[in-house]
């Protein structure tokens, strides 16, 4: 999936509020397909969300930053397969 990819969903996370933000992008992720991917864009480091996401969904999320701050972070989700995460895992 590259960066033109127009059917991605984009999350302005300032835009949810804060008790349920990590709530709201766990279920956003688990409905996503293995080719599909979410976007999402906040004023900080998200590092205890890719802390909690890799704590339950292991190898199989995928992450990558696309812009990293000083103020704003844009990070792309993806959920992986179980079959394609154990494949990443051993290549």
């Amino acid at each position: 999936m590259n960066e033109a990819d127009t059917d991605e969903r984009v999350v302005n996370v300032a835009e949810i509020d804060p008790q349920y933000r990590h709530a709201i992008l766990f279920r956003l992720l688990e409905h996503l397909t293995p080719d599909q991917s979410l976007q999402i864009v906040v004023d900080h480091d998200p590092r205890h969300l890719r802390l909690q996401l890799e704590a339950h969904y292991d190898s199989r999320c995928g992450w990558s930053y696309l812009e990293q701050g000083p103020d704003l972070w844009r990070v792309r989700l993806r959920l992986l397969a179980r079959d394609a995460a154990r494949e990443e895992a051993s290549a």
